[in-house]
């Protein structure tokens, strides 16, 4: 954002306490808020006075109702709410990204080819999520992907998106990022636009400038527009870019929207590839999906980037993550043709009781003889007995009750315990003592008691190291809104350095292992 133009003072906000400036634009300024409930540094995106008339608040409007829309994806900033201030001046409270923004970054030094990577994919799948919703960016480039507390890059500045549809498609652009057909005679913007966008953006990252910027040399509006139109793409001049990745980039930024990459994520799946030719970590396609996926794609992607419903979609993964399908039992049905299953075992076979024949029931005591083989419906005759039964002691029937039911009792619970007991298993005897694992070794913990005390033009930063070990030194760099200072290493816990001229000097500092592993860093200001 441009510093030129004076800023409009804060606007008095319910809830909200103003704690500085973050940047100003053409028709908005930017502050950052601490919300008092609940507790959270917010920034807060307010029109300017002079542009409450006319498209710029019907812009501002859009924009709301577009983030809000869509900013419950991981790489489109958050809006938390939008209103209009005392003053009369409408406001946006979004998420508050504190890193420096991608294009102050790229300009710092060039991204590596894994994070540029890295990024691509993910901001691919939120322009993807806004296509999907019917809704075009039209001014994808660095400076609009923020970064996030987490590092993770975040999409915003949807201030002149519009829905595919729109006729006018050319208001608003970045010249340095924008494809051949917006700077036609009747402007053009679709889809393969964003697409051509987000390829510009991506070689940004890697090169270190806009795609078409020749460094040193006349980067004016009609140069860059007199490239973009007619001059084929350079090619990075570097290394460790493989040829798949500068074909990647090439075909995305063609001259010719037909030719370009049909989706945004058509365009991530291709970044994919080069993760996975460089055996790196694939980062996730996350999108929206409410629409049938075309079964008839790209089948050499496979569960690569399918999507069902809302996704995660995990390329390591086979099949990609996705709703769990809940077992079905038909499914365990014999096939046709298949043996049979076999009987189950009898004696698992869990039966209900069967109830004692009172004594009585004299009947229930005789000796019967043996039934019938299956299939033969003969009853037999049984013959009476050739002498009367003798009578009976009452107690004999119930003690040889008893013994019965106790030998049976005792029977059954020796074989139920010997079926459930599992086979001992043979445990190896260690060869010797096993010393516990320390769950915490390697960890480097961030430098603690970080003060800054300002004195004569310079401020003087101290530290504490929470764990000190021989060889530690540490790694400290200066920042600004503007991006971060040269990384310079001492052995000592304080570090002293001119006060910066905006009257808050801020350093980041890291604790660095004897053997190169480093903590979190810390960050401080003064005053």
């Amino acid at each position: 954002m441009s510093t030129k133009r004076v800023p409009a003072p804060p606007p008095s906000l319910p809830g909200f306490t103003y704690v500085e400036l973050l940047g100003s634009g053409g028709f908005a300024d930017v502050y950052l808020y601490e919300q008092q409930l609940p507790r959270r540094r917010v920034a807060v995106k307010v029109l300017l006075p002079d542009r409450m008339a006319g498209s710029s608040a019907e812009q501002f409007a859009a924009e709301a109702n577009v983030m809000a829309l869509l900013s419950t994806h991981p790489a489109i900033v958050t809006i938390y709410q939008a209103g209009v201030s005392e003053d009369g001046r409408p406001y946006l409270v979004m998420e508050y990204c504190p890193r420096p923004n991608l294009q102050v970054r790229s300009r710092a030094a060039a991204f590596s080819v894994a994070e540029a990577l890295r990024v691509g994919v993910q901001v691919a799948a939120a322009v993807e999520t806004a296509h999907r919703a019917g809704i075009l960016h039209r001014d994808i480039k660095p400076a609009n992907i923020l970064v996030t507390e987490y590092n993770r890059p975040a999409l915003t500045d949807f201030g002149i998106a519009t829905t595919a549809e729109a006729a006018d498609s050319s208001a608003g652009m970045s010249i340095p990022w924008s494809p051949p057909e917006t700077f036609a005679d009747t402007p053009e913007s679709g889809v393969r636009s964003d697409v051509y966008a987000l390829g510009a953006t991506v070689y940004t990252l890697l090169a270190g400038h806009s795609p078409f910027e020749v460094p040193g040399g006349r980067n004016g509006g009609a140069d860059l527009i007199r490239r973009i139109e007619s001059q084929p793409l350079a090619r990075l001049d570097r290394a460790d870019v493989p040829e798949s990745l500068q074909a990647a980039l090439e075909r995305s930024m063609a001259k010719r929207p037909g030719d370009r990459y049909d989706t945004a994520v058509a365009f991530a799946r291709a970044l994919q590839r080069v993760q996975i030719e460089l055996a790196h970590s694939v980062t996730p396609i996350d999108i929206l999906d409410d629409s049938p996926v075309d079964e008839d794609g790209d089948e050499d992607d496979g569960e690569l980037t399918r999507v069902r419903g809302i996704v995660s979609i995990e390329p390591q993964t086979s099949p990609a993550a996705g709703q769990t399908r809940q077992r079905d039992t038909a499914a365990f049905a014999p096939l046709p043709g298949a043996a049979p299953a076999e009987a189950p075992v009898e004696s698992t076979i869990l039966r209900a009781p069967t109830p004692i024949a009172t004594i009585e029931d004299v009947s229930a005591t005789v000796r019967r003889p043996p039934a019938p083989p299956a299939g033969d419906t003969t009853v037999p005759e049984v013959a009476a007995p050739a002498m009367p039964v003798p009578a009976r002691s009452r107690k004999g029937v119930w003690v040889g009750l008893g013994v019965g039911v106790t030998a049976a009792l005792i029977v059954g619970g020796v074989a139920l315990a010997s079926a459930f007991t599992p086979a001992p298993v043979s445990t190896p005897t260690p060869t010797g003592s096993v010393a516990p694992q320390d769950p915490i070794a390697g960890y480097v913990p961030p430098p603690a008691d970080v003060v800054g005390d300002a004195a004569d033009g310079q401020v003087r930063f101290t530290w504490t190291n929470p764990d000190p070990e021989q060889g530690d030194t540490f790694a400290w760099y200066p920042f600004t809104l503007e991006g971060n200072g040269t990384t310079q290493s001492t052995s000592e816990t304080t570090v002293t350095l001119p006060a910066d001229p905006s009257g808050r000097t801020c350093i980041a500092v890291q604790l660095v292992r004897a053997n190169g592993t480093t903590g979190d860093e810390t960050r401080k200001c003064a005053p």
